[in-house]
């Protein structure tokens, strides 16, 4: 590959050997958090399992513009919350029907690299290296076997309810996709889970395909033979496969994580100085709050509404300003009245007069 791309070679090695500009490691960067496109499920299942929506707002990194962004990373006890309120609301094949509600694309760029393979081997093992981008590093994601092909997996749910559906849910994934990328409709040789059988194994049968299904068992996993495993894939793409690793090295090298609320408020008030409509109203409404909720959750976070649209009109107008563009270009894109405005504010912010900021 030329013109700039990063070889799959390199952006592993972003991964593990990298470091960010405040000199802390991607991975020490990404410890603990996940994808929005995981969250986004979660969201989705919770719902159609009966979560009530202020339960759902209630969980950090769930708002709407926080999950557009494909850069953003959700806490992973967020996550474990939204496992919680599906668990509790539907114990029985709850992880399996998260999957069925997840066709090839739903999880992203992760999707397409663990079936975008010569083999369904060749896409995992080439994967492996990039699993935080869709999970949590504590979440152990593990490949083995010469010819049959094992995949386990180790979660850090603490709750045995809740780990027990996120293991269903994980086995039942990689079934979906290996059946998706292989065009076959494939049956395991064996799956194995740490919870206790369920009063009724019949569903997990049905998901699965098959009775020899174990309980109690050490490890959760799942196991494809080797004539599933190592069959040619059928939509095979070498160099959709590459950019694929490309992609996913860069997006885990650029992502940033919504800690908190005051993330959340900073990326919807972005999102209105976009749409050139940087009001209270606006963003109340883009994070489900009222507007003397948002004023009152700014205030225990110390800052004010008018303080962060300060900053982040100023922050703009800087980068605007270098950009070469005019004031009067400048003034409309931050929603100020007009050009005097403006100028009041760069005073303000710099103690500049108009003149240091000559109209180009």
């Amino acid at each position: 590959m030329s013109g700039g791309a990063v070889s799959s070679r390199t952006a592993q090695s972003v991964l593990t050997d990298g470091a960010s500009a405040d000199g802390q490691g991607i991975g020490s960067r990404l410890d603990g958090t996940v994808s929005t496109h995981l969250v986004r499920l979660l969201v989705q299942a919770a719902r159609q399992a009966g979560a009530a929506e202020d339960q759902l707002t209630r969980i950090p990194g769930t708002d709407e513009v926080v999950l557009r962004g494909e850069l953003n990373r959700i806490p992973m006890s967020s996550l474990l919350r939204l496992w919680e309120l599906i668990a509790h609301a539907r114990p029985a094949g709850a992880g399996a029907a998260v999957a069925a509600a997840a066709p090839l694309g739903a999880l992203n760029t992760w999707d397409y690299l663990v079936t975008g393979g010569a083999t369904l081997t060749d896409s995992l093992r080439a994967a492996q290296p990039y699993h935080r981008l869709v999970t949590a590093a504590t979440e152990g994601f593990d490949l083995s076997g010469e010819g049959d092909l094992t995949i386990g997996y180790r979660t850090s749910a603490g709750d045995p309810a809740v780990a027990s559906v996120v293991n269903e849910y994980v086995m039942a994934y990689y079934l979906r996709r290996a059946r998706e990328a292989t065009g076959r409709p494939i049956i395991p040789t064996r799956v194995s889970f740490g919870h206790s059988a369920p009063t009724d194994r019949a569903d997990l049968v049905a998901v699965f395909g098959t009775d020899s299904i174990e309980f109690d068992a050490a490890t959760d996993s799942i196991t494809f033979h080797a004539d599933d495993a190592n069959a040619p894939l059928p939509r095979a793409d070498p160099m959709l496969a590459e950019l694929m690793r490309s992609h996913a090295g860069l997006v885990l090298s650029s992502s940033r994580t919504i800690a908190g609320p005051l993330d959340a408020f900073r990326l919807a008030l972005a999102d209105a100085i976009d749409a050139v409509d940087p009001t209270l109203a606006r963003v109340a409404k883009t994070l489900a709050m009222s507007q003397r909720t948002l004023q009152r959750h700014l205030a225990e976070h110390g800052t004010t509404w008018r303080d962060e649209l300060d900053l982040l009109r100023y922050e703009r107008a800087k980068t605007l300003l270098d950009q070469g563009l005019t004031r009067s270009v400048i003034a409309r894109r931050l929603a100020f009245t007009d050009d005097r405005a403006l100028r009041k504010a760069l005073h303000r912010w710099t103690g500049s007069t108009p003149a240091d900021h000559p109209t180009p």
